[in-house]
C-alpha cells in the first residue's frame, strides 16, 4: 500500500477479497442508480411536455417503490454474509494475543507460555515504507486458522490490518477476539487505527507470514531462547 495508490489495498484473505468483491458490486449498483436517476432529471428538465395521467399513477408508485426494495435486498444480502463471515472461527490452531501500549504492541502466543515480546517501531531508515516496519516482527503460518484476542493496557487502542480486513479496538478490561486467515507468504502492515495519544502514529503492526514448516522452526528457536 502505497501513498499514491487510489485503489483498495491487495487482499491477504478470503475475508478482505469478499469485502473487495462486495465494495465493487455495491459501486457498480450505485453507478446504475445514479446513471438512471441523472437521465430521468435530465430529461424531465428540458421535457416542455406534461402528462396528466402522472398524477396518482398507482403503476408508477407501485415501481419505484419496489424497486429500491429488491436493491437494497441484493446489496444486504452479501453484506449479511460477510458479518457472519467475519465473526466465525474455523477451530483455530494458534491463538495470538495482542496488548495495546502507549506506544506499542506486545504479543503473547497463549498456546506457548514462553513466547511473548513488545513491538516497537524500527526508527532505522531501510527499504521499507516509513512508519511500517517493527523491530519485533510478528511471526505466523499461513493457510492457518488464527485466533486473535486484542486488549490495552492503559487507553483505547485498534489492531487495525487492512490487508486482512481487519480492525479490532483494544480496550482496557475486555477481550475482544476474530479470526485471521492469511492466503499466501507476505508481509503485512498495519497501524493503530484508534487515536490513543501523541505517539498514535507511531505503532506500526508488522506481520510476516511464513510457511507452517518455517514456523515451527521459528517456534522452536524462540522457545530455546526464552
Amino acid at each position: 500500500m502505497m501513498w499514491i495508490n487510489l485503489n483498495l489495498i491487495d487482499s491477504n484473505s478470503p475475508v478482505m477479497e469478499h469485502l473487495s468483491i462486495f465494495h465493487d458490486n455495491t459501486m457498480l449498483i450505485l453507478t446504475i442508480i445514479m446513471t438512471v436517476i441523472s437521465y430521468f432529471l435530465i430529461i424531465s428538465i428540458y421535457n416542455k411536455l406534461t402528462n396528466k395521467k402522472l398524477v396518482e399513477n398507482q403503476i408508477t408508485e407501485t415501481l419505484w417503490t419496489i424497486m429500491p426494495g429488491f436493491t437494497l435486498i441484493f446489496i444486504a444480502s452479501p453484506s449479511l454474509h460477510l458479518l457472519y463471515l467475519l465473526d466465525e472461527i474455523n477451530k483455530p490452531l494458534i491463538t495470538l494475543k495482542a496488548i495495546g501500549h502507549q506506544w506499542y504492541w506486545s504479543y503473547e502466543y497463549s498456546d506457548f507460555m514462553s513466547i511473548e515480546f513488545d513491538s516497537f517501531m524500527n526508527n532505522t531508515m531501510n527499504l521499507f515504507p516509513r512508519l511500517t516496519d517493527t523491530d519485533n516482527r510478528t511471526i505466523l503460518p499461513f493457510k492457518t486458522f488464527i485466533r486473535i484476542i486484542v486488549t490495552a493496557s492503559d487507553v483505547i487502542h485498534s489492531w487495525s490490518m487492512p490487508s486482512f480486513g481487519m480492525k479490532i479496538d483494544g480496550t482496557p478490561g475486555r477481550l475482544n477476539q476474530s479470526s485471521l486467515f492469511s492466503s499466501q507468504s507476505s508481509s503485512s502492515f498495519g497501524q493503530c487505527s484508534e487515536i490513543c495519544g501523541i505517539n498514535h502514529s507511531f505503532m506500526p503492526i508488522y506481520i510476516e507470514s511464513i510457511p507452517p514448516t518455517n514456523f515451527m522452526k521459528w517456534l522452536s528457536n524462540s522457545i530455546k531462547n526464552h
